[in-house]
């Protein structure tokens, strides 16, 4: 197997690492294409792979080749694919259609990833063409399972509410940890000590949510005793709009998604 990574970005590096630490890929088999040299030297010397600053080189004769670019950089890659080889993209909005007439190849796989795959966390949702063979299809498995969890739809439209969802949640997680960190300063606590608490907090309730088995409702109840300080703060919240401002939040990101992404 032959396997050609175009972009040495945080994507293209995080799924080269992870899938070199759980020995999907052996380095010999790995070609980056990386244009800024410094980025090539360094990928070269971390993990042993390959590396060039032509596209075309690192394509010749790949079983997979992995699209880790900006999307708006996609016409500036030129190579030719091999006829059973896999075409796998996480460049968001990049419809399968929009790919498969600019590399003239029907065997795509789109990922929708996001960036907690840099810590081996993320969320990838993925769909595929029906020429994709099973086998292929477990390699997709295998290597986005390395960089985190990963959840195959069969419809691309889903790609779009994934963008909303996975892709743009990490900044909705952060904005919510930074203005709990800035409550938990303005009662008194220290930003390191409110930072510590905020970060394990979040950490902890969505592994206990993960292993629970419980939806979301269910947890937030068992922890709600009448009339106690987590009703009186989920008071504010729910006067605030919090509910509801998420949700056109969500509602937003995936209209966003769709016109980014151009006609279906």
């Amino acid at each position: 197997m032959k396997v050609a990574i175009i972009g040495g970005g945080v994507m293209g590096e995080a799924i080269l690492g992870a899938a070199l630490d759980r020995h999907i890929f052996e380095p010999g088999i790995v070609t980056v294409c990386e244009v800024i040299e410094h980025r090539r030297l360094a990928i070269q010397a971390e993990y042993g792979v390959m590396t060039t600053s032509v596209a075309a080189e690192a394509m010749d004769g790949a079983d997979l080749v992995v699209l880790s670019v900006k999307p708006q950089e996609v016409h500036s890659i030129h190579g030719a694919l091999r006829p059973d080889a896999v075409l796998l993209s996480i460049m968001a909005g990049v419809r399968i259609a929009s790919l498969a007439e600019e590399f003239h190849h029907d065997r795509v796989i789109r990922v929708m990833p996001n960036t907690p795959v840099a810590a081996k966390a993320g969320m990838s949702v993925w769909t595929a063409t029906p020429t994709v063979t099973e086998e292929q299809r477990e390699v997709a498995r295998g290597l986005l399972s390395a960089i985190g969890r990963e959840l195959y739809v069969d419809d691309e439209k889903k790609l779009d509410m994934a963008t909303a969802v996975n892709g743009s949640g990490p900044a909705y997680v952060f904005m919510f940890m930074e203005a709990f960190v800035e409550g938990a300063v303005y009662i008194g606590l220290t930003r390191a000590q409110a930072e510590e608490m905020v970060l394990q907090t979040v950490f902890g309730a969505a592994v206990y949510a993960r292993e629970s088995g419980q939806s979301p409702a269910e947890l937030r109840a068992m922890v709600t005793s009448p009339a106690g300080t987590t009703a009186a703060g989920l008071l504010e919240l729910e006067k605030a709009g919090f509910r509801a401002g998420l949700i056109e939040c969500v509602r937003a990101a995936h209209q966003r998604a769709k016109e980014l992404g151009g006609p279906a």
